[in-house]
């Protein structure tokens, strides 16, 4: 696993365990968690609290990425729950020290617009 996390993706966001889920996508991991996290990212993950970065899987490509979160998107809540708790029983936040918290000099990284994932519909 690459400890820069510029990269594409397909990612998980949660309120917490077993809390409501957030499927997207990007080609910036950093940037975009930063994002969900600041409430800078709106609509539904800002909306229900999505705040904690709980699955993700690189891709080469971004069709790959698009079409990862489609059809994880379409699955049941289990299938969903099933894939975290395989990766991540414990539902750490994947994201945790990914960004300084002290530190003056340092500023959120930066989202290529273009690749910005899609919308999701409320789970819980």
């Amino acid at each position: 696993m690459p400890t820069h996390r510029t990269f594409i993706a397909t990612y998980i966001m949660a309120s917490g365990r077993n809390g409501t889920l957030y499927v997207g996508m990007t080609a910036n991991l950093t940037a975009r968690v930063w994002k969900h996290r600041t409430g800078a990212f709106d609509g539904f993950g800002k909306a229900y609290g999505c705040t904690q970065l709980v699955w993700f899987e690189q891709h080469a490509w971004v069709v790959e990425a698009i079409r990862r979160e489609k059809r994880i998107k379409k699955w049941l809540r289990d299938w969903k729950l099933q894939l975290i708790e395989a990766a991540n029983p414990d539902w750490r936040d994947l994201a945790e020290g990914w960004y300084p918290v002290h530190d003056p000099n340092w500023t959120p990284p930066v989202e290529d617009e273009g690749f910005s994932g899609s919308a999701s519909q409320p789970e819980g």
